[in-house]
């Protein structure tokens, strides 16, 4: 039962974590035409085809992702298509059988479900061993639960845990005063998605040094419609608390963030918010006069693309000693984008995702984030 359960959520999930959707195309969207110029002519990969494809709809981060995956792969030679599955898990697998089955050389897939993944891929690349893969957001866990890795596969996630520790230190240079900070927290969990538990590790650090204190634990009650859900969720826990009794809301995922912040917004209560991810809309609020809502972390998902790309590269390549840890300089198969903090305070009028680097800290986008190797550079620029 509890792995029917899990199986639901996860379905239910993909959909919710479609954030500022713009579109829910579950056919390739997007495709590249092998580069001409000089440089490609170094790429021991040009000629080869991939696909980036990613189990949720298409939403301002995730093309920022995928046009970045084609210029990417543009510049190393090779053709890309993208495809966005809506959310479906089927659908998601489905994609993959196919590129597979067509002779792609090389798939960045994105989001998959942990209940299924580990094994479907797992098959895949036992059936095209020639076929070489990286995953981002996916988590591996066997039918007991472990977790598990798959030999030949890179996987890619955020640097979750830091996103909550960036968030939280901030909190406390907003309400220097206050010792622990009294939190009211917007999450679902535990064992709901990989990111949200990573997210949760960090959170848990701060809890168990005391520098924080939870009032509440809440989530929205109807994740296929999480932003309005939220709205209404946080707008009864709000009307139970009294001036001083939270000095803070944390919130794991920026569509819970959106509802929460219309909700505090109405209220007319002075607490600060801060939220994981970012999105065009969310930076709108963030610019609203007298916002509470003080600051995202984020990574820029330009990068995610360009670092899909090159993972997926360096294994067609056989350079897997490319593939490093950037805090340990040791060979791995687990990658994380370094988190930024982007501040409310830091923000301009004209601010967008298109120009939030010019604002951001200067982690983001920095190009020291991305694995590289001599023809990566000489092909890329960097």
């Amino acid at each position: 039962m509890k792995r029917f359960i899990a199986m639901l959520l996860a379905g239910v999930m993909a959909v919710s974590l479609a954030g500022c959707s713009t579109s829910s195309s579950s056919v390739p969207s997007t495709s590249s035409t092998a580069a001409t110029s000089t440089s490609t002519s170094q790429s021991p990969v040009a000629g080869k085809k991939v696909a980036y494809i990613l189990n949720l709809a298409s939403s301002d981060i995730f093309q920022l992702c995928a046009d970045q995956c084609v210029k990417t792969a543009k510049a190393l030679g090779m053709t890309c298509d993208v495809y966005f599955t809506g959310g479906d898990d089927s659908k998601w697998q489905d994609d993959i059988s196919t590129c597979a089955a067509a002779g792609y050389d090389g798939l960045f897939v994105s989001h998959g479900g942990q209940n299924y993944a580990y094994t479907f891929l797992s098959d895949i690349v036992k059936k095209y061993p020639k076929l070489k893969i990286a995953t981002f957001d996916t988590q591996f866990k066997d039918e007991n639960g472990n977790t598990r890795t798959i030999d030949g596969i890179t996987q890619f996630f955020q640097s979750d845990a830091d996103y909550s520790r960036n968030l939280l230190a901030y909190i406390g240079t907003l309400v220097p005063d206050k010792k622990p900070v009294k939190v009211l927290k917007v999450w679902v969990g535990p064992n709901y998605i990989s990111p949200f538990d990573r997210r949760e590790v960090g959170y848990a650090e701060y809890e168990k040094k005391g520098l924080i204190k939870t009032v509440e634990t809440i989530g929205p009650t109807d994740l296929n419609n999480a932003e309005s859900s939220m709205y209404d969720v946080m707008t009864a826990t709000l009307a139970k608390y009294k001036e001083g009794d939270i000095d803070a809301i944390w919130v794991t995922y920026d569509a819970y963030a959106r509802g929460c912040y219309k909700a505090l917004k109405e209220s007319g209560k002075k607490i600060p918010m801060v939220s994981v991810d970012i999105c065009n809309t969310d930076i709108q609020d963030m610019l609203e006069p007298d916002s509470q809502w003080k600051a995202c972390a984020c990574a820029d998902f330009s990068q995610i693309g360009d670092e899909g790309i090159r993972l997926v590269s360096l294994e067609m390549n056989n350079q897997y000693d490319k593939i490093i840890d950037l805090k340990t300089k040791d060979k791995t198969s687990w990658v994380e984008m370094p988190a930024s903090l982007i501040k409310q305070s830091s923000l301009k009028p004209d601010t967008t995702l298109a120009n939030l680097k010019t604002v951001a800290d200067a982690t983001y986008g920095n190009p020291d984030n991305l694995s590289t190797s001599d023809w990566l550079k000489s092909c890329i620029g960097y």
